[in-house]
């Protein structure tokens, strides 16, 4: 099994809250890190999305630096799309089977 991790950032304009988070975030860059896993039974690469994490600071207060929480990508999706906000490469956040973000 291949497994593959790719990192994105995303930019809020606004405050969020998805699941699993306690409270709302504030705006600003957040970095995602999305893990797939090759299914090889195929005769060309495609990729299965088994995991997408968004790492945000701990609230104040706490000996934790940063969290690290899944998230579902069509949640996080939504939210952008709400708060119009886009990735780094001025696409949506989770990448694409092809490796690209899509």
């Amino acid at each position: 099994m291949t497994i593959r991790t790719s990192e994105h950032t995303v930019r809020f304009v606004h405050p969020f809250r998805l699941t699993g988070m306690d409270h709302p975030q504030p705006a600003g860059t957040y970095l995602l890190e999305t893990d797939e896993e090759l299914i090889e039974e195929l005769s060309f690469p495609v990729y299965r999305r088994l995991a997408t994490r968004i790492f945000v600071p701990a609230g104040s207060g706490s000996v934790i630096v940063e969290e690290v929480i899944d998230v579902d990508p069509r949640e996080l999706q939504a939210a952008l799309e709400n708060d119009s906000g886009v990735s780094d490469t001025g696409a949506a956040p989770t990448p694409r089977a092809d490796g690209e973000a899509g």
